[in-house]
């Protein structure tokens, strides 16, 4: 048994080198193991994990270069995105926690929350959005016709498929 859980990690091991070598490719204008620095955000959130900024910040420190080049190398980034992946790190929140969670705040059941709500929600509670981010958020999720957010709806075009 501890042989064939050795070989399963070994297959998930190969699995996310795979992964990752590809996504990292994708960013690798010049085919030289090298990324831009701003480009790891979203080669990490291709992999299905959905760190905060503190944590990006965090993982940047661990891969960057004693100086900072404003490049991340390949061999660097591949350990350390290797373990967030085993470790199964910054996951995004699966559909019925965040379902719940709007559940929740629309006390009426009415299926929708408004732009007004929604914004007061974001800055009132928790950790507060920055006025940057609350823009990009309410243009992808309120409906401008009836200027609320169907949540059902949003939920699904937001979870990203775990395949």
């Amino acid at each position: 048994e501890a042989g064939e859980r050795e070989l399963e990690f070994k297959l998930a091991l190969a699995e996310f080198h795979k992964k990752i070598k590809e996504a990292f490719e994708v960013f690798d204008h010049e085919s030289n193991n090298t990324v831009d620095v701003r480009e790891i955000g979203t080669i990490i959130r291709s992999l299905g994990c959905c760190p905060s900024e503190g944590e990006l910040h965090d993982l940047l420190a661990e891969v960057e270069e004693e100086e900072p080049t404003g490049y991340i190398r390949y061999e660097k980034f591949l350990p350390v995105m290797t373990k967030v992946l085993l470790e199964r790190r910054y996951r995004p929140i699966p559909e019925d926690v965040l379902l719940r969670a709007f559940e929740v705040l629309d006390s009426a059941k009415r299926g929708f929350l408004t732009k007004e709500e929604l914004i007061k929600y974001m800055t009132e509670e928790g950790e507060p959005f920055s006025q940057e981010e609350m823009e990009e958020m309410l243009s992808a999720a309120i409906d401008p016709d009836s200027n609320s957010i169907n949540y059902k709806e949003y939920i699904t075009m937001m979870v990203i498929d775990e395949n």
